[in-house]
C-alpha cells in the first residue's frame, strides 16, 4: 500500500451528473454567472496524486472553461494536454515522468500542439526539466497553474513559469469537479510550515496559509446546493487551520459554520496533524455531538518510536500521541482512526521497527496507510547515515500491512449482522454490484461496501452488514434513507 498515491484519472464526466444521481452541473463556474467565450483549442488534463492535487486539477480545468476551451476525456482528440504532476515521493515523479512521456505520442501523430507539464514536479525540479523533458512544450509551476489560459493566449517565448507557491484559491475561484456528484474535495489551506525532515511540501507548496473562514463556507453552500452531499475536509494539515489568521479562527469554529449548511449530509476531516494542542476539548465535543461529522480522523503518526521521530523533525513523541488517542477515543468512542507510517527511514533498526509493529497491534488502527521510505533530494533526510536496505525496507512493509490486514479483518468482521448508514457510489465494474460507503470509510484511500439491492448512486442507504473481507464489507440494502 501506498500513502497518498492514486492513478492518472481521466476527468470522466465534466457537465453531466452521475447516472441516477440528482440532476445539476458539475462545475461551479456555471453557478457565478461566468460569460461564455467563442470555441478555442480542445483541453485534456490528466490529473496525479493526492486529493490535494485533485482541486488544483479541478481550478485548471475551471478556469480554462472560463476563457471558453471545450475539454475532452480524449487525450487523442485535443490540442492541448495538460498533465498536472504529484512529485511528492520518488514514485510520484517517477509515474509523472512516465505519463509525460506516454502522453507525447498525441504529438508525434499531429494532432496536439502543446504538451503542458504543471504542478508538483516543474516547482520541485525547476528549469533543469527543459533538457531532461524537450517533449514539453511549457513547465507551470504550483505558483502560476491558475494563470494558465492568460499564459497560453500571451504566447511569450520561455518555457517555464515557476513563481513562488504562493497562490491560495478562493471561493470565487473557477472548479469543475471530477469526483461523484455527491461528493466533493473542500481545500482549506495550502502549503505547510512544518520541519519533518524527509518532506519536500514545504519546498514546492510554500509556507502554510489558511482560506478565510468565510470563503470556505461560501464554497461549501455552493456544493451543497449543487447536490453534494459529503464534503471532504483537506489541506497538508487540516487541523492547523486558521493559526495563520486574524480573528481567532480555526477547525471548530469552520466545523461549527459547516454543520449549520442545509443539505450537507456528510463532513470529512483528512490530514490530521497529531499534535494535541489541535484537539481541544471543544473542537472533539463538538465531532461528538453534530451527526454530520463522521466519526473519522485520519492521523499522520510516521513513526512511534523517539529516536525515528526525533530524525524525522517531527513535533509529537510516543507519549503525546498515545496521550491524544486516548483523548480522542474517551470523547469519541466509535470513532474510526486512520494513520500512515513510514519504514525504513535512516537509521531504523529492526528494535524501533518492533516498537513500531508492537504500537499498531496495540492501537488497533481502522486503517493503516504505509510506505517505504524514499530519500528525496534537496531534504535533511537524504544526507542522514546509516541507510535502510531496500530488501529490508520491503520486507518490514509486508510485515506491518500483514499485522494491519488482520486487524482491518477482525474489524469488519465485528460489524457482520449490524445496520449501517452507507453512501452509494455507483456500480462496481469488477464485481458488477452497487459499491458504497460507510461514514467510517473515506473514498479512495479506504475500503468499501459491496451492496446488493437497489439503490442510485448518492442516495443514503440503511444497509445490514452480511459479510466482511480483510479490507471491504458486503452489505444488503435494507431501505433508503430520506
Amino acid at each position: 500500500m501506498t500513502w497518498e498515491m492514486a492513478p492518472p484519472k481521466l476527468f470522466p464526466n465534466y457537465f453531466a451528473p452521475s447516472p441516477g444521481s440528482r440532476s445539476r452541473p458539475i462545475g461551479n463556474w456555471r453557478s457565478v454567472g461566468y460569460n461564455s467565450v467563442k470555441v478555442k483549442e480542445k483541453i485534456c488534463l490528466v490529473s496525479l496524486g493526492c486529493p490535494k492535487n485533485l482541486v488544483d486539477s479541478e481550478v485548471i480545468l475551471g478556469v480554462f472553461s472560463k476563457e471558453g476551451y471545450p475539454l475532452t476525456t480524449d487525450p487523442s482528440k485535443a490540442q492541448i494536454i495538460i498533465v498536472n504532476t504529484c512529485s511528492f515521493i520518488q514514485e510520484a515523479t517517477r509515474e509523472a515522468i512516465e505519463t509525460i512521456l506516454s502522453l507525447t505520442r498525441y504529438k508525434e501523430e499531429g494532432h496536439c500542439r502543446l504538451l503542458i507539464v504543471s504542478g508538483c514536479l516543474p516547482q520541485r525540479y525547476g528549469k533543469a526539466l527543459e533538457k531532461e523533458l524537450p517533449e514539453v512544450d511549457l513547465f507551470i509551476g504550483t505558483g502560476a497553474f491558475q494563470n494558465l489560459p492568460k499564459l497560453l493566449a500571451q504566447k511569450q517565448g520561455r518555457k517555464s513559469f515557476l513563481s513562488g507557491p504562493s497562490f491560495l484559491y478562493d471561493e470565487k475561484t473557477p472548479r469543475i469537479l471530477s469526483t461523484p456528484a455527491f461528493t466533493a474535495y473542500l481545500k482549506i489551506a495550502e502549503g505547510c510550515s512544518k520541519g519533518c525532515t524527509f518532506c519536500a511540501v514545504p519546498k514546492i507548496r510554500g509556507p502554510y496559509r489558511s482560506r478565510k473562514l468565510l470563503s470556505v463556507l461560501k464554497e461549501a453552500r455552493r456544493l451543497t446546493d449543487q447536490g453534494v452531499r459529503e464534503i471532504i475536509l483537506i489541506a497538508q494539515d487540516t487541523t492547523a487551520y486558521g493559526g495563520d489568521l486574524r480573528g481567532g479562527a480555526n477547525l471548530e469554529k469552520l466545523l461549527k459554520g459547516l454543520v449549520k449548511i442545509e443539505g450537507l449530509r456528510w463532513l470529512r476531516i483528512l490530514y490530521s496533524y497529531p499534535r494535541a494542542r489541535y484537539f481541544s476539548e471543544g473542537l472533539l465535543r463538538l465531532m461528538a455531538r453534530e451527526e454530520k461529522v463522521c466519526p473519522y480522523l485520519d492521523l499522520p503518526i510516521q513513526h512511534i518510536d523517539n529516536e525515528i521521530l526525533k530524525r524525522m523533525g517531527r513535533g509529537s513523541r510516543e507519549q503525546e500521541t498515545r496521550s491524544l488517542l486516548q483523548k480522542i477515543r474517551s470523547f469519541l468512542p466509535g470513532v474510526s482512526l486512520r494513520s500512515s507510517v513510514i519504514v525504513g527511514f535512516p537509521g531504523e533498526k529492526e528494535s524501533h521497527f518492533r516498537r513500531l509493529i508492537d504500537f499498531v497491534e496495540e492501537t488497533q488502527f481502522d486503517h493503516l496507510g504505509a510506505f517505504k521510505y524514499s530519500s528525496e533530494e534537496g531534504t535533511p533526510a537524504s544526507r542522514f547515515p546509516d541507510p535502510v536496505p531496500e530488501d529490508v525496507k520491503e520486507e518490514r512493509l509486508r510485515n506491518l500491512m500483514e499485522v494491519q490486514r488482520k486487524i482491518s479483518f477482525k474489524k469488519y468482521r465485528g460489524l457482520v449482522g449490524k445496520i449501517q448508514e452507507v453512501l452509494v457510489e455507483g456500480l462496481d465494474s469488477e464485481r458488477g454490484t452497487l459499491r458504497g460507503r460507510l461514514r467510517t470509510q473515506a473514498p479512495e484511500i479506504d475500503g468499501c461496501v459491496f451492496l446488493k439491492g437497489k439503490a442510485q448512486p448518492g442516495d443514503l442507504v440503511k444497509t445490514r452488514i452480511i459479510s466482511a473481507l480483510p479490507y471491504d464489507l458486503i452489505g444488503r440494502i435494507e431501505k433508503l434513507i430520506p
